[in-house]
């Protein structure tokens, strides 16, 4: 069978393939978006040309009419020609031109003869030029109308759609009228009108370039709360996968000392039988040899260790088979104060001296004294035991909220950080005499009483268990 050896990382693929997929999908739309915009501002760029070119032909459609009414129809009558070379016919012809054109958006009109010369004009410089107007004159002359659009600008400028100038050149033919008729008459000469639509492009670039930010800005709004979303989805998670890891061990560890706990349960029934016959033999051996031999030790070494023994079982009982806690009101500062008493003789012999920091406000809590005094008894004898040269035993009682913390510190040479988690496991021990249940018997009391306790190192050298009690348990 094989292990995964990171389940959590097996647990959490699946969403980074959701992750993925999504922040693609994101990438996607904004270069979607960003194209669709470019392809906007190219059709809306079209539809002004195509605006530009049908507005050229109803202005010239417009100064025609007025030219062939109030121009050459009154010049011809009057001066039996025209020719524009006369300054009063000129300036006739610029008047009826500028007047027609008036508040229309023009920037240059050129009106050519037969001839591809250039008759009339609003810059006096092309009067008289010839063959200006290339094959847009010639299909001007066939009766068509042509519209052309010349941009000027770098490579970039005009591929980006934003060049210098834009103009719209629009060439027409000038027709004679037909009173009360809608047929035209003969071509007379040609219309040369030039419109300026920089303006409009530079107006559509700039929305082009709004459209551009605004997508930018919506995405990295999108992207950032897709983000938070993954985020706190992948913590989410991962948290769950580690509860269920974290439970799935629990379990398993549970199930382990199930299964221990009723080994040594029954191994140390099997044992304490015989040895309380031991026990009281020996005792039994040491009365008879009183009367004729009363420096043998033999039966008092057979009874210590007896007993010894005994208490070696009966941690094995307390781990294997842990009693439900008796609660009832009790102080936890008297509790303790009975362990200090009991154990102050050891403390004493050993150099060791206590401080004591109990804050007045501490209330009862629901437990079982007789537990409790248990657990601080082994908390404080090792404490005790870790400072062989003697030391400063630190006890401190206060309340945080609805918890009573209870801190007991030495000053001996802590514990190795790679063993800190292992001294919560059955039988492990760093003593040479013991059975590595003291700290696991706390550990079920503790818990008994819905509390929590921590073992850590002090910044000084030393070590500090934490024991945390919830005030109304068991109310």
């Amino acid at each position: 069978m094989t292990i995964n050896p990171n389940p959590l990382e097996e647990k959490v693929k699946p969403f980074r393939l959701v992750k993925y997929f999504t922040f693609t999908s994101l990438i996607v739309i904004f270069s979607g978006t960003i194209v669709l915009t470019m392809l906007n501002t190219h059709w809306a760029r079209t539809m002004e040309r195509e605006k530009s070119e049908k507005y050229a032909l109803l202005l010239v459609e417009n100064l025609n009419h007025q030219i062939f009414m109030q121009f050459i129809i009154p010049v011809a009558l009057k001066y039996g020609e025209i020719k524009l070379r006369r300054k009063e016919q000129f300036e006739h012809l610029d008047k009826v031109v500028r007047t027609t054109l008036h508040s229309f958006k023009v920037e240059m009109v050129n009106i050519y003869d037969m001839n591809e010369t250039v008759s009339y004009s609003f810059d006096k410089d092309l009067l008289g030029k010839k063959n200006l107007g290339g094959a847009a004159f010639q299909k001007a002359l066939l009766g068509q109308s042509v519209s052309k659009q010349v941009q000027r600008g770098n490579f970039f400028e005009i591929l980006l759609g934003f060049p210098k100038e834009s103009r719209i050149i629009t060439f027409a033919p000038l027709r004679a009228e037909r009173p009360l008729s809608t047929i035209s008459g003969p071509v007379l000469g040609v219309f040369e009108i030039i419109q300026d639509l920089s303006e409009e492009n530079k107006a559509i670039f700039r929305f082009q370039i709004y459209v551009i930010i605004t997508s930018t800005v919506v995405m990295a709004l999108l992207f950032l709360v897709l983000l938070f979303v993954v985020k706190r989805g992948e913590g989410i998670i991962q948290r769950r996968a580690q509860e269920r890891l974290k439970l799935k061990e629990e379990l398993s560890r549970a199930e382990h000392m199930s299964s221990l706990g009723e080994m040594v349960s029954g191994i140390s029934h099997e044992i304490r039988n015989p040895l309380g016959i031991i026990r009281s033999s020996a005792e039994l051996l040491k009365r008879k040899m009183a009367g004729f031999d009363p420096s043998n030790t033999i039966p008092d070494i057979i009874v210590e260790e007896s007993s010894r023994l005994n208490n070696i079982i009966t941690d094995f009982l307390d781990f294997a088979k842990p009693k439900s806690p008796d609660l009832v009101k009790s102080h936890v500062e008297d509790i303790l104060e009975k362990n200090i008493m009991y154990i102050a003789s050891q403390v004493e012999k050993q150099g060791c001296i206590i401080k004591k920091d109990y804050d007045d406000n501490v209330p009862e809590i629901m437990a079982d004294s007789d537990m409790l005094y248990q657990a601080f008894l082994n908390l404080l004898i090792n404490s005790i035991q870790a400072m062989k040269s003697g030391g400063t035993i630190y006890v401190k009682i206060s309340l945080v909220g609805d918890t009573v913390m209870i801190t007991i510190e030495d000053e001996g040479e802590g514990i190795p950080d790679d063993l800190i988690e292992k001294v919560w496991d059955p039988f492990f021990t760093t003593k040479e005499k013991g059975t590595g249940l003291g700290l696991v018997i706390v550990k079920n009391i503790i818990k008994a009483h819905g509390g929590n306790i921590k073992l850590e190192n002090r910044s000084d050298p030393g070590a500090r268990v934490t024991v945390e009690l919830p005030v109304s348990y068991g109310r």
